[in-house]
Order: C-alpha cells, then sequence, then structure tokens
C-alpha cells in the first residue's frame, strides 16, 4: 500500500463523515463535499480517524491519492482554505461587490470575474484579494484564474501574484 495512504486521517468531532457503496460525504461546519472513489479501495472509519486501504496492487497510487483527497475535504469542512492575491502596479485596484469581483488592471476597461456559487470572495485592501472555501480545488482554480487575467510581467513585477510568490525581474536592455 502507498506509504501516504498508510496514515490516518484524524477528525475532530464536529466533522460528520457518511461511507457508502462508492461515496463519501464530508460535512462539518463550514459546509458539506462529497467524493466519489474507486471500488478496489475501501473506507473504514474508526472512532476519530479514517483508514484507505486497498488489496489491489495496481491501485496502490490510487489509494494514496484518495487519502489526500479526503484529508483535504477534512480540513475544508472542519477549517476552509484560503489563498491571497496582491496586486501591483499604479492604479491595479480590486472591488467586490456582491457576486461580481471588478479588477482594474491596466486594460481599458474594468474587467468584471464573476465569483462561483461556494466561495467568497474578499478585498480587505484595493491591492488585496482573499479567496476562501471549502473545496481546495475550485480554491486554487479560482486563485489561477484571477492571477491569468494580468499575470505578474517580469520586467517591472506589475500584474496579479500570489501572496507568497517571489517574481525574478529581468534586467533591461543596454546601450
Amino acid at each position: 500500500m502507498s506509504k501516504v495512504a498508510r496514515k490516518p486521517i484524524q477528525i475532530s468531532e464536529k466533522v460528520k463523515l457518511v461511507i457508502e457503496t462508492n461515496q463519501v460525504l464530508v460535512e462539518g461546519p463550514l459546509g458539506k463535499l462529497e467524493f466519489r472513489k474507486n471500488e478496489g479501495i475501501s473506507v473504514v472509519q474508526n472512532n476519530d480517524s479514517i483508514l484507505v486501504e486497498t488489496k489491489n496492487n495496481e491501485l496502490k497510487a490510487l489509494s494514496g491519492t484518495t487519502r489526500a483527497l479526503l484529508s483535504n475535504m477534512v480540513y475544508g469542512v472542519s477549517v476552509g482554505w484560503k489563498k491571497t492575491l496582491k496586486l501591483v502596479g499604479v492604479g491595479y485596484r480590486a472591488k467586490s461587490q456582491g457576486n461580481i469581483l471588478e479588477l482594474t488592471v491596466g486594460f481599458s476597461h474594468p474587467v468584471k470575474y464573476p465569483i462561483p456559487d461556494g466561495l467568497k470572495i474578499e478585498t480587505p485592501s484595493q491591492t488585496e484579494i482573499v479567496i476562501s472555501g471549502v473545496d481546495k480545488q475550485q480554491v486554487g482554480q479560482v486563485a489561477s484564474e484571477i492571477r491569468a487575467i494580468r499575470p505578474p510581467e517580469p520586467y517591472k513585477g506589475k500584474g496579479i501574484r500570489y501572496d507568497d510568490e517571489h517574481v525574478i525581474k529581468k534586467e533591461a536592455k543596454k546601450k
């Protein structure tokens, strides 16, 4: 079995887990998520932990993936996932109104990004965007799509970047 899959997932008393034949439902204080698992992989719940097991050697890697996805789901419904983006550039601003994120990032018009259901996008300051939700994949996907609107350029570093991202700047041309 995978080394990742051997490690049990600890769950708190706030998280409720329902294991059906090919589906696992995880419900917590922040929301609920569901996951369709492979038939050759079994998910067993003890008192306060979850174990992922497989008898088939061909599904070793998939058992580790299943364990990681379940762990991310448990963390998401209990604590939640969060990504922070920063806007770097003169006049670059972000404003969240209802279910639309409005970005002014150097184009001739403001860019309007619709906020998907299940996510919360906040703008604590004009140059900061905080994306939060229960689904790790969805939070990362939306952060990536917003960053792709104006990725950081290599000469001045202007653009939308992750909070912990370091942009390596190139040297300008010399005469």
